[in-house]
């Protein structure tokens, strides 16, 4: 269908049947306008769930500031159309199409797809089927978008390494760059959609499934995963910016419509954590940590918040307390904008004196609430896992911020852990008591009225790259009974009536834990499902649990073989051809420290010699061991 088509359907059919048609205009402030039939190259980035969840994301919005400032290309957006509209353009043979041009998707050079939640699989399918691209990668030709994956879940690409024909592995910041610029010579020659990808796979971080064939023993592990030809990588090393202040970054992001999950300016301090968490895998594949200046970061605040009219500033990190000058950078944007009646959040922050001073500051104390991440109850499983954070020092951050005014904190913690009793579950119940516990020590007349502990559980899940990757994962049966045990624990407690306890869904977590360390077996039971129906499976009202469970039987694929099983050191992993820097024996040695209950120093004090120091960049360069 052409672009006017489109326009036209738009106008006369299309919003008028769906509940947000703000999602499929486009026309956005700040939103970039070029003559799509003047450039060379035409990149659709697209975020696969709905608007209002992918419009938050910055990634999208680096990249879409970066690709733009490319005279020869024009980088447009999609994202998932929710169930009405995906209804509406099915029923009308409507292609799905860009909100900057209304042109279909399929007309593009690129579709890259950003992957940031195991849960948005079938989602990918349905931007593939409904821009009327083959779903596999084997079927399409050079008609047909380059369709490219990254983020977070391209760390292990394999579930859906057949429905893509790269992976971009690690911060786009960086070989972007020479993979259009090979483009463009391919464009200009008769050569193959293949000969393309073979050149673009020797790029750095470039992954072509294709490329690779994968063998498998008896028992469905990986025998052998190995390049197709000599002159392609066996292993793929993820890019990473070594220099963040002349890495590009939007002055003028985009601003919605209609509100959004994130309807503010994100700032971004610094990437990477120090902290060394067994459970998280940003902490791993971000490393090393990397600062911006604070002057660039001053000069970026102001120019964001006047191109935008937000009325809030969020400073972004995995742990915004580590920024080396974050109460600079927090006391300047306190004097320049608070009067102006911007708000400015931090999350990410420990609580100690220099954030309760800043959060007195920003925000409402009376209606706002402090946030704990403890994630373990006990201090024996907190040790395991490598939180580096005391029951004493939670019970006095929660008393210093009581005294200052707040009488609400919210507590999150995980079941499931490894090496997890119940003795440890019944702690959790045990800390938020005791921490309403400390807010009634205060004399009565100087309390803050009543106070309100909210403590959500959600179930662990191994993740690739991290030290638990090898772990078992807990049964829905055995996640549901901890939950109902610790249920019952908060309920013995003093102070249960000030205390609401909530938890995660056990299903949606099992396909997660599947979807997390599948390989490529996974690809066609992906098809299947959503063959059935399934899409938005993140929602809780649209998953479709039963369809998931009765398509692994119909590929005798055995959930366990994913979950429940442990795994040995020398298994040969989905994900062992990524290199992300930390090394596998790092992880191991991690892991085997975590069983024994040993802590691991933040990075900031002691090197512990991961491997992320090949980058030459960030922490490695300032710490020695």
């Amino acid at each position: 269908m052409k672009k006017s088509m489109i326009k036209s359907a738009l106008k006369d059919e299309l919003l008028l049947k769906v509940e947000k048609p703000a999602r499929y205009i486009g026309n956005e402030f700040n939103m970039v306008r070029k003559d799509y039939k003047s450039v060379d190259i035409r990149f659709c980035m697209c975020f696969p769930d709905v608007y209002e969840i992918g419009m938050s994301h910055l990634g999208i919005q680096i990249l879409y500031d970066m690709f733009n400032k490319r005279e020869d290309t024009y980088c447009e957006r999609v994202y998932s159309p929710w169930v009405d509209m995906d209804k509406v353009l099915r029923e009308n043979d409507i292609p799905l199409f860009a909100l900057e041009s209304q042109t279909p998707v399929k007309d593009f050079d690129f579709l890259g797809i950003t992957l940031q939640y195991e849960m948005c699989y079938t989602n990918i399918l349905q931007i593939l089927d409904l821009s009327k691209i083959p779903i596999y990668s084997k079927d399409r030709d050079d008609s047909c978008p380059i369709v490219i994956g990254g983020g977070p879940c391209a760390y292990n690409p394999e579930p859906i390494a057949d429905f893509f024909d790269m992976f971009y592995i690690g911060e786009g910041e960086t070989s972007y760059k020479e993979l259009l610029d090979v483009y463009k010579e391919y464009k200009k020659t008769n050569k193959t959609r293949e000969e393309f990808l073979r050149r673009a796979s020797r790029i750095s971080g470039i992954y072509v499934p294709s490329l690779y064939n994968v063998e498998y023993n008896e028992d469905g592990t990986i025998k052998n995963f190995e390049p197709v030809y000599d002159d392609i990588p066996k292993k793929v090393k993820k890019e990473i910016v070594k220099d963040l202040d002349a890495s590009s970054y939007p002055e003028k992001p985009l601003v919605p419509y209609i509100k959004v999950t994130q309807d503010r300016v994100v700032l971004e301090i610094q990437r990477g954590c120090t902290r060394g968490c067994r459970f998280c895998q940003a902490g791993m594949i971000y490393r090393p940590v990397r600062e911006r200046d604070v002057d660039y970061l001053k000069d970026l605040a102001i120019k964001m918040l006047e191109s935008t009219g937000h009325e809030e500033i969020s400073l972004s990190s995995l742990s915004s307390s580590d920024y080396s000058k974050l109460q600079e950078l927090v006391y300047y944007l306190i004097d320049e904008i608070s009067s102006k009646g911007i708000n400015i959040s931090l999350p990410s922050l420990r609580i100690d004196a220099f954030s309760l001073d800043v959060m007195s500051k920003v925000q409402d104390v009376r209606k706002s609430s402090l946030t704990f991440a403890p994630e373990a109850g006990s201090q024996r499983l907190r040790n395991v896992i490598n939180k580096g954070l005391t029951k004493e020092v939670i019970l006095k951050g929660a008393m210093d911020a009581f005294i200052s005014g707040w009488n609400k904190v919210k507590l999150y913690f995980m079941l499931g852990l490894p090496t997890e009793t119940y003795e440890d579950i019944e702690q959790i119940a045990v800390l938020s008591d005791e921490i309403a516990r400390e807010y009634y020590t205060i004399p009565k007349d100087e309390r803050n009225g009543k106070v309100s502990i909210t403590s959500s559980t959600s179930f662990f899940v191994p993740k690739p790259f991290t030290p638990f990757q090898w772990v078992r994962m807990n049964t829905v049966e055995e996640f549901l009974e901890k939950q109902r045990f610790l249920n019952g624990k908060m309920k013995e407690q003093l102070n249960y009536k000030s205390i609401k306890y909530n938890w995660h869904e056990a299903e949606t977590t099992l396909l997660e834990g599947i979807l997390a360390r599948g390989d490529r077996k996974l690809c066609p039971v992906i098809y299947d499902v959503y063959k059935k129906g399934a899409i938005f499976d993140a929602w809780g009202e649209f998953f479709k649990y039963d369809a998931w469970i009765e398509t692994f039987k119909e590929h005798n694929i055995d959930i366990n073989f994913y979950t429940t099983r442990e795994r040995e050191f020398d298994e040969i992993l989905p994900w062992d051809f990524i290199d992300i820097g930390v090394t596998k024996k790092f992880l191991w040695n991690e892991y085997n420290k975590g069983k024994n209950e040993e802590v691991t120093l933040n990075c900031m004090t002691k090197c512990s010699g991961c491997g992320a120091g090949t980058f030459k960049t960030g922490v490695c360069l300032k710490v020695k061991g």
